[in-house]
């Protein structure tokens, strides 16, 4: 294993506030059979515990309790092993194996029965993209296998993986301190020359970019300005099922990427964050690609929201 980036280790804590946090998420999916994954440790370095997520869902079920796999666990403690190297007692393991490049990641259910087992390496397509001085996000391919409910599935496709750290409060209006309370957090990858990245919020002008890039021609640019919009949405849960992202780098490049969602999940993956996680087959600028789009929501911002669109009664 080769020496690694500061960013793929803990950070030491700036001081002693109990919700300094940290992050170190990885999606992934199966395109050709609408199977999604993805793994987030949420880390209380203060508290000495983590919270340990592993979702599987895919075109059947939507909820935590009827889609293909889900375990949370919260207040596990935190194993004293460099984040670079670890294995978590939610299940997961993670190596980097090249520093911000490539990554393994190794998941067996803490509970001992034979319902899942999964081997992945991620290697990055491009270098991190940084937001701030406690945030970046990486596209990747991912390559190995899952066996899930007695069926083996390969994986080669491109995905995701981001990292956080700094203060990440479960109060407040919005799902960070300072950020809205709706947003959606979308990418695709077509290939290490075509992608799109983009985080965005609702501070009542609409759902606007302030983070992302795009890849176009192997050309890689920061986005400038971009907004996502739900085009349509199932009549059931409201979850989208058609999303559009519009916008232009700063190199002036357009993007207009538009989405139709192969599966959703709700989860709440963390206490002020509800999301609405969606493998998304993308037409970007003319290129086809898959990614996600995900919808998120603090809980307050979507009661309000589900129940006015699902037209719940209220007492």
């Amino acid at each position: 294993m080769s020496a690694c980036h500061p960013d793929d280790e803990f950070h030491p804590p700036l001081d002693d506030d109990p919700y300094r946090t940290e992050t170190a998420w990885f999606t992934f999916t199966v395109p050709e059979r609408r199977l999604s994954g993805q793994f987030y440790p949420f880390f209380l370095p203060n508290l000495g515990v983590f919270a340990g997520a592993a979702y599987f869902w895919n075109d059947q079920g939507d909820q935590w309790w009827n889609c293909l796999y889900a375990k949370n666990f919260w207040h596990l403690p935190i194993p004293a092993a460099p984040l670079s190297d670890i294995q978590l007692p939610n299940g997961l393991s993670l190596r980097c194996r090249e520093a911000q490049r490539c990554y393994e990641l190794d998941y067996l259910d803490p509970d001992g029965n034979d319902e899942i087992e999964v081997h992945l390496r991620f290697t990055a397509i491009a270098q991190p993209h940084y937001l701030g001085k406690g945030h970046l996000d990486q596209p990747g391919r991912y390559e190995g296998s899952i066996r899930l409910r007695g069926e083996s599935f390969k994986v080669d496709s491109y995905g995701f993986r981001d990292r956080s750290w700094g203060k990440r409060s479960q109060f407040g209006p919005g799902m960070v301190p300072k950020g809205a309370a709706y947003g959606g957090y979308t990418y695709g990858t077509a290939s290490a020359r075509h992608a799109f990245h983009c985080i965005s919020g609702d501070r009542g002008a609409g759902c606007l970019g302030y983070h992302g890039y795009l890849i176009e021609d192997g050309v890689w640019s920061p986005l400038a300005e971009a907004r996502r919009e739900v085009l349509a949405r199932a009549p059931a849960t409201g979850y989208p099922t058609e999303v559009r992202i519009t916008g232009r780098d700063q190199l002036g490049r357009p993007l207009l990427a538009e989405g139709r969602c192969l599966n959703q999940l709700g989860v709440p993956l963390n206490p002020n964050m509800l999301s609405i996680n969606c493998l998304t087959d993308w037409q970007i600028n003319g290129v086809q690609a898959y990614g996600e789009d995900h919808e998120n929501w603090t809980p307050a911002a979507a009661r309000d929201f589900f129940r006015r669109y699902l037209q719940l009664r209220s007492p």
